[in-house]
C-alpha cells in the first residue's frame, strides 16, 4: 500500500477500500474479544433450552460451565442466545396434561374434525370465571426508567385481606349472543350448580332460540359438572350434554370472551367500592357483548379443532 502511495495521489483510505473491493475471497474477520463459546457449546446450549431441560440463562451457565476449563458469566450466554434469536419471556399458564389428556383430547379432536360452523351453532357454551375488584392475578408489565421512583404508574395495587375483593360467576354463549349470566355465591357445590341451570340453561336456550331438536349443552369436566345431582337434572331436562375432554379450556370459545369482558372492566377510571357495583358493571359489559363477537369465536371451533390434531393433542396457541 506504501508503494502504491508513493506512486500515485490515493490516500491510505482509498487505497485500504478498493484492495478490500478487489481480494473478495479474503475472510473478513469482526475485530473484538473473541467469543469464549465456542460455536460447539452454543449448539449444545441451544439444544439443551429447546428440548426443556433448561429453562434460563443461570441454569444454562451451571450446565455449559461443567465443560469449559475458563468459566463463563450468565451475561455471556444471553448475549449467545440473544444472538440466535432468543428472547426471554415469561412462561404461559397451561393446564398440566398427561398422556392419558392427551389421547383423550385427540380422540376428541378427531371424531369433530369434520363438523362444520353449522354444526357448532347448536352448542350452548358454558364456563365459570371469576373477576377481581382491585388488580389482577397475573403478571403486568409496564416500561420504567433507571432510577424512577414507585408511582400509581409503575404499581399494580393489591389488598392484603381478600374478603369481598372479587366475585364467580357463570355465564353461557350461543351463535345469536350471550345467554343468562348468573352471580356464584361463595364455593359452588352441585346443588347451587343444578340451581344456576335452573335459572340458566332453559332460559339461555329460549333466549338464543336454539331449536329443542337440535340444541347441545358443553360444560368442562368439573366434579360439580359431573355429579349424581346435576347428571340426574339434565336427564330430567332432556338436555344432551356434549362429551368433554379434560383439561380443555382452550377448545372452549368461551374462554377468549371472558378475556373481552375483563378488557371492559378494566376502561373504568376507578375501581368499584365493592362487589355490588363490581357485580353492576359486569352485568352492563356483558349485556354490551355483540352477537357477532360469539359468532367469531364460534366460528373458530373447526381451527381449533384442527390445532389440537396438529399438537397430538397437547397444548394450542388457543
Amino acid at each position: 500500500m506504501r508503494q502504491i502511495q508513493s506512486k500515485t495521489t490515493l490516500g491510505k483510505s482509498t487505497i485500504g477500500r478498493i484492495k478490500k473491493e478487489l481480494d473478495i475471497d479474503k475472510e473478513n474477520h469482526k475485530g473484538g474479544r473473541p467469543s469464549k463459546l465456542s460455536p460447539g457449546d452454543k449448539r449444545s446450549l441451544i439444544r439443551q433450552i429447546t428440548t426443556g431441560r433448561l429453562d434460563n440463562a443461570v441454569e444454562a451457565t451451571h450446565f455449559i460451565n461443567q465443560t469449559l476449563s475458563n468459566t463463563v458469566t450468565p451475561q455471556t450466554v444471553r448475549n449467545a442466545l440473544k444472538r440466535d434469536d432468543f428472547h426471554s419471556v415469561v412462561k404461559r399458564k397451561r393446564p398440566l396434561l398427561k398422556k392419558a389428556h392427551r389421547l383423550e383430547r385427540l380422540k376428541w379432536a378427531r371424531y369433530h374434525e369434520n363438523w362444520t360452523v353449522e354444526d357448532w351453532k347448536r352448542i350452548l357454551w358454558s364456563d365459570e370465571t371469576k373477576i377481581n375488584r382491585i388488580g389482577s392475578d397475573g403478571r403486568t408489565y409496564t416500561w420504567k426508567k433507571k432510577g424512577e421512583p414507585l408511582s400509581d404508574r409503575t404499581t399494580t395495587p393489591t389488598v392484603k385481606h381478600g374478603g369481598g375483593n372479587n366475585l364467580m360467576v357463570w355465564g353461557c354463549i350461543g351463535w345469536n349472543g350471550v345467554g343468562v349470566l348468573t352471580e356464584v355465591q361463595g364455593i359452588m357445590n352441585g346443588d347451587q350448580y343444578c340451581e344456576i341451570l335452573d335459572g340458566g340453561v332453559v332460559e339461555s336456550f329460549e333466549k338464543l332460540e336454539m331449536p329443542e331438536n337440535e340444541r347441545m349443552f358443553q360444560q368442562d369436566n368439573d366434579p360439580k359438572h359431573a355429579s349424581n345431582k346435576a347428571t340426574k337434572w339434565f336427564e330430567d331436562h332432556n338436555i344432551d350434554v356434549m362429551v368433554w375432554p379434560a383439561q380443555s379450556p382452550d377448545i372452549n370459545p368461551i374462554e377468549h370472551l371472558w378475556m373481552e369482558l375483563k378488557k371492559a372492566l378494566k376502561k373504568y377510571p376507578i375501581a368499584p367500592k365493592g362487589v355490588h357495583e363490581l357485580w353492576d358493571r359486569v352485568v352492563v359489559e356483558w349485556n354490551e357483548i355483540q352477537p357477532e363477537t360469539c359468532q367469531r369465536l364460534i366460528e373458530s371451533m373447526p381451527r381449533r379443532v384442527q390445532a389440537v390434531i396438529r399438537a397430538k393433542g397437547g397444548h394450542t396457541k388457543y
